[in-house]
């Protein structure tokens, strides 16, 4: 009795191909964190990134409708596209609300810029400084860091953050001294601040310590955030 040897047969091959995840996917997340952070107040602008972010989703989504066999991540780029979009358009919808409604009745909105001098011309107090002078205003600013640290009852405010914590020494124009209501104080930190109250024009610029420059203006806050 003989026994018939089978060859070996060759083993049968399972193909896995490697497909690459679409860049435009990867790109349309990286957007959408950064994007994120617009949606703290001070930094709104940040919320734009979430466009390229949508324009980055269709690209891969694009790529991988056009090239199945080459790039994955279909799940990733949706996702990128869906989120991206949510972020903008809600982000820009809840600003576009908080600007509509933050001034408190009886005060006039006024820019920080509008208080500001010509860089070219003569640091002193601006038509608008001058016209509302001994008015309810309403503006919005940061609080220098030579002003002290912890709570503060009065500080300095300035226009933004490069003014605040990278541009040396403000211009007198560039200044607000401010003071809080009796028994108020507020945390010294990079947050932007809403402040309601009184502004008034310095009849004679007022010099503090740690400032290079002396002071055009002062606010007596009502209200403030």
């Amino acid at each position: 009795m003989s026994t018939e040897v089978q060859p070996f047969s060759a083993p049968e091959t399972v193909d896995f191909p490697y497909r690459a995840i679409s860049r435009g996917a990867i790109w349309s997340i990286v957007f959408f964190v950064f994007a994120l952070i617009g949606l703290v107040p001070t930094f709104a602008p940040l919320l734009v990134l979430a466009i390229p972010g949508i324009i980055f989703a269709a690209v891969g989504l694009r790529s991988i409708a056009r090239y199945p066999d080459e790039y994955s991540g279909y799940g990733l780029a949706m996702f990128g596209l869906v989120a991206c979009s949510l972020l903008f358009f809600g982000g820009v919808g809840q600003n576009v609300y908080i600007y509509l409604t933050e001034v408190p009745d009886g005060y006039e909105r006024v820019q920080f810029y509008e208080l500001q001098a010509d860089a070219k011309e003569q640091d002193q107090p601006t038509e608008t400084a001058i016209a509302i002078d001994g008015k309810p205003v309403f503006l919005k600013g940061y609080i220098h860091p030579s002003s002290g640290s912890g709570m503060l009852r009065q500080f300095i405010l300035v226009p933004d953050l490069g003014t605040c914590c990278f541009g040396g020494q403000p211009r007198s124009s560039d200044m607000i001294e401010v003071k809080l209501p009796p028994g108020q104080t507020v945390r010294a930190n990079l947050l932007k601040r809403k402040l309601a109250g009184q502004f008034h024009v310095n009849r004679i610029a007022q010099k503090k310590a740690d400032f290079d420059h002396a002071i055009f203006y002062k606010m007596q806050v009502d209200q403030f955030k």
